[in-house]
């Protein structure tokens, strides 16, 4: 008796072979990389971390996002009400003006991404762009009195906003871009003291990688004798900040950027809106031991 796998059906998870291939198509990079470059030129200073929601200690484009999708569907539920059409023209106009804080928000974090996520965020800015598009033109429609056109152009706004809030949710949730990703240190590492090494294998102003229950760490002793260790993968892309560079008590990431304080891990600058987890150090019998920080822990 002979066995066969079963055929896939036709159409199956359709959605995500399309995302898949969109991740994968490399045709656009290089508009990517020049419009990715120019928003990081923009001459934002310490307001580009505002737009990254390090304040916040995650993003924050996913927060603002609320009010203009709120605003449209609250439209599309009155204007399927008689009565209603001034309320519904109101909540146009407010989704249009909070439309641009949240595109300058989703810019921002776009910038910093990896090309597969960049690729989908393209076609996320265009949907949104062309809901921003249509929703003006539903206003203009309303203003004149075209009330049934207005409404029209209403419906098909929000439905390129629904096809960027699921492109949205792609980036968000299957490729993990906003995401903290040092979250999972302090469910991996055991509690109690590790021994990573020698005196001699840390040499001072280096950054050194070590292994702690299969998590990287890396190690910096610093001229002034004090030896800090940070979990190596940076929180915002899982960049090895053992390869960043080392100035002024802190390491920088050498994929985008982000600055974490040495001492405790603080992201000093973005675009990672989450600290390091932290490693306290001891030398004993010439050998150094790290202990992962954790809130609740008493020395």
């Amino acid at each position: 008796m002979s066995t066969t796998s079963p055929r896939p059906r036709t159409g199956q998870n359709l959605t995500l072979r399309l995302l898949d291939r969109l991740e994968r198509d490399s045709r656009a990079d290089a508009v990517i990389d020049a419009v990715a470059a120019r928003v990081r030129a923009l001459p934002l200073g310490r307001g580009r971390d505002v737009l990254h929601g390090r304040w916040l200690g995650h993003p924050v484009h996913p927060l603002l996002v609320q009010v203009p999708v709120g605003s449209w569907l609250s439209a599309a539920v009155l204007d399927l009400l008689p009565g209603r059409t001034r309320g519904a023209d109101v909540l146009v106009g407010v989704g249009l003006a909070a439309a641009t804080p949240a595109a300058l928000t989703g810019a921002a974090d776009w910038a910093e991404l990896h090309h597969e996520q960049q690729r989908v965020g393209l076609v996320h800015a265009v949907a949104n762009t062309t809901a921003v598009g249509l929703y003006a033109a539903s206003l203009a429609c309303r203003l004149r009195g075209r009330r049934a056109a207005g409404r029209a152009l209403g419906f098909l706004g929000l439905t390129a906003v629904g096809v960027g809030g699921m492109l949205g949710g792609h980036l968000a949730y299957r490729q993990a871009s906003g995401a903290n990703h040092a979250e999972e240190v302090a469910h991996l590492v055991g509690e109690g003291w590790h021994r990573v090494g020698g005196a001699a294998d840390f040499p001072v102003g280096r950054a050194v990688r070590r292994m702690v229950d299969d998590v990287p760490i890396v190690v910096v002793h610093e001229p002034d004798g004090e030896i800090h260790a940070l979990a190596d993968r940076c929180s915002h892309l899982a960049g090895p900040l053992s390869e960043g560079a080392i100035a002024d008590g802190c390491v920088e990431c050498p994929w985008h950027g982000s600055v974490f304080r040495l001492s405790d891990g603080w992201n000093v600058r973005g675009p990672a809106t989450a600290p390091q987890p932290a490693f306290d150090t001891r030398m004993v019998d010439g050998h150094l031991e790290v202990r992962l920080r954790r809130h609740d822990q008493e020395d």
